[in-house]
């Protein structure tokens, strides 16, 4: 577990508090980074708090100011901000419980393991993790972390809970403005049972270890191979992977699908035989008079 805690407080539940620990749930992947470096000379670039007309600053000389009108601000010192009180500083209200499937993937931000903060709490704990499962609902609430309040869902995650930020609605695109002039059509059938077909075929279960950033390694690759070349240029040839200009990207659909599914178009379950009919009953012999 991570040695100090992102948020300590307590989620209250009604007349029920529970006090927790958050940590972060996620961490930096493995990356590159590169520094700006002054070529003639082979060393870093630094930069300087810099004020026009004054030059160079202290940063003890710096505040954070809120420019209210052009040109005119409102200065606060850190501890000013530190003290304006939120209740949600230190304290996250369930507020109201949710389907999970009500909540849009757009919404989703960040997520964060919520743990008892002691051996008291552990009893609250257990039981509206619980509850959470059982009814199968997210809880809703506000906490404020870091300089802002969250909108933030809660919900059952093992022994444990998950605590995810949420963005507000003003900070999601409407996607309409996005898919308003893509075609509402009907898709071919035939179409539409290769493209099932291919997606059955590669189903499987998700396994997040099996993917890693390729992108990383391609730099990593492209650094060593520039050390061992002494600063000689090294332009990789795009091939085949760059864009073609001009000329038609319209492709045989129904071809394409095919050649993906390995040629073979997905089995269709065999027809059932007709029944035979029974033959026709004859006629009874008329007797002799």
């Amino acid at each position: 577990m991570a040695a100090r805690a992102y948020w300590q407080g307590q989620i209250r539940l009604a007349l029920v508090s529970i006090p927790v620990e958050i940590y972060s749930a996620t961490k930096s992947g493995a990356q590159i980074s590169f520094k700006q470096i002054h070529e003639p000379s082979g060393k870093p670039i630094h930069y300087d708090k810099v004020v026009t007309g004054v030059g160079p600053v202290d940063t003890d000389e710096i505040m954070k100011g809120f420019e209210y009108e052009k040109g005119s601000y409102v200065l606060l010192g850190q501890d000013e901000i530190d003290a304006v009180k939120l209740e949600s500083k230190k304290t996250l209200e369930l507020t109201q419980f949710v389907d999970a499937s009500e909540i849009d993937v757009l919404y989703y931000e960040k997520p964060y393991f919520v743990v008892p903060a002691d051996d008291l709490a552990e009893e609250a704990f257990i039981v509206l993790r619980e509850a959470l499962r059982r009814t199968k609902k997210v809880g809703l609430g506000q906490l404020a972390m870091r300089g802002r309040e969250y909108v933030v869902s809660l919900k059952p995650c093992g022994r444990g809970m998950v605590l995810e930020t949420l963005r507000y609605a003003d900070e999601v695109n409407k996607a309409q403005g996005y898919f308003r002039d893509i075609p509402d059509d009907t898709p071919d059938a035939d179409l539409m049972e290769l493209a099932e077909a291919l997606i059955e075929k590669k189903s499987g279960a998700f396994h997040p270890q099996d993917f890693h950033d390729r992108y990383v390694d391609a730099l990593r690759d492209l650094v060593e191979r520039k050390r061992k070349a002494k600063g000689g240029k090294i332009i990789e040839d795009a091939g085949d992977d760059a864009p073609k200009k001009g000329g038609s990207n319209v492709v045989d659909l129904m071809a394409a699908l095919k050649k993906s599914m390995g040629g073979a178009a997905p089995a269709k379950p065999a027809a059932k035989p007709a029944a035979k009919k029974a033959p026709a009953k004859r006629a009874p012999a008329k007797k002799r008079a």
